[in-house]
């Protein structure tokens, strides 16, 4: 059956427990040195409307770990502009690749790649949500902590893409999500209605008090104040966030807890030095799992079992 990751509930936590024993597998070969060739032969279409560092070379890496290949399709193919319509764009590119991971401006661009394509598409990114983020950050935590149930994740700052599908991952697998934000900048009424009807015995809280967030967090987890697209909004959001700053002194009253942050960040802005390169941060880690979660994945929705 076709199946497409657009958002993080397209997965059940079942199936995530699946990627993630996929992903550790392979992730104790790769530290092992090996690089079983499972998909040779099968190439991965990746078509980004966005700049990317993570997303693009973790994809890209993880595809070539399987035995197969990547094709980076930018802005030159004319996807999503008046050249030709996303329809005949997903359905032509579909004959070329196995896979596809679109990052897109747009989350409905996304969602009409998906409709067209008669292969597996993958959100690598939108506004709405960034799912392939808050499954390897959710990995990682696993890998520290051992289990999430009853843990708190805190999330300070916009609730952006980013803090949605976290919010939407931790309820899968039992963790408590808080987010900080202050008014204006919280969840929306809709993705709450959403959050309810979905997950409707999960514990996801909002507060606008950052110090009452993070206390007995297991994760501090922020994020860049202006995303890409909001370059307009930048002062007005500086001076709505600033008092939602992860210093250290913030960081203290969870002592126990890992810092974590998407990347990349506007250090001295919603985090400072101290909290991204101190003992707390597991920044570096977050980035490398995106390739071993995105292998897990890959792999998963290519027809691999662990």
């Amino acid at each position: 059956m076709l199946r497409h990751i657009i958002v993080p509930e397209d997965l059940t936590a079942h199936e995530i427990e699946a990627v993630f024993a996929i992903s550790r597998d392979l992730e104790t070969r790769f530290e092992e040195g090996l690089r079983e060739p499972l998909f040779p032969g099968r190439v991965l279409g990746m078509v980004f409307e966005k700049p990317s560092l993570r997303t693009r070379a973790s994809f890209e890496a993880a595809m070539i770990h399987l035995g197969g290949g990547a094709m980076f399709l930018g802005q030159e193919t004319g996807f999503s502009t008046s050249r030709e319509s996303v329809a005949d764009f997903g359905r032509v590119l579909s004959e070329y690749v196995d896979v596809v991971v679109c990052r897109s401006k747009r989350h409905d661009t996304i969602e009409a790649l998906a409709a067209a394509s008669s292969v597996p598409v993958i959100n690598g990114l939108s506004d709405a949500c960034h799912p392939c983020q808050a499954l390897a950050d959710l990995y990682t935590l696993r890998e520290r902590l051992g289990s999430l149930g009853g843990e708190t994740l805190a999330f300070v700052g916009d609730g952006n893409n980013v803090a949605r599908s976290l919010a939407v991952v931790c309820g899968l697998l039992g963790m408590r999500f808080v987010l900080a934000a202050p008014e204006g900048f919280q969840f929306d009424d809709d993705f709450r209605r959403h959050l309810r009807s979905i997950l409707p015995g999960a514990a996801i809280v909002e507060t606008t008090d950052p110090a009452e967030a993070v206390e007995g967090a297991a994760c501090v987890y922020t994020d860049v104040w202006t995303s890409m697209g909001q370059e307009s909004e930048r002062a007005r959001r500086e001076a709505a966030l600033r008092p939602y700053q992860v210093d250290a002194a913030l960081l203290r009253r969870a002592p126990d807890a890992v810092f974590m942050h998407c990347l990349p960040a506007r250090r001295g802005e919603e985090v400072t030095d101290d909290v991204m390169d101190g003992p707390q941060s597991v920044v570096v880690d977050q980035a490398a799992n995106r390739m071993h979660v995105q292998k897990g994945l890959l792999a998963w929705i290519l027809g691999h079992q662990a």
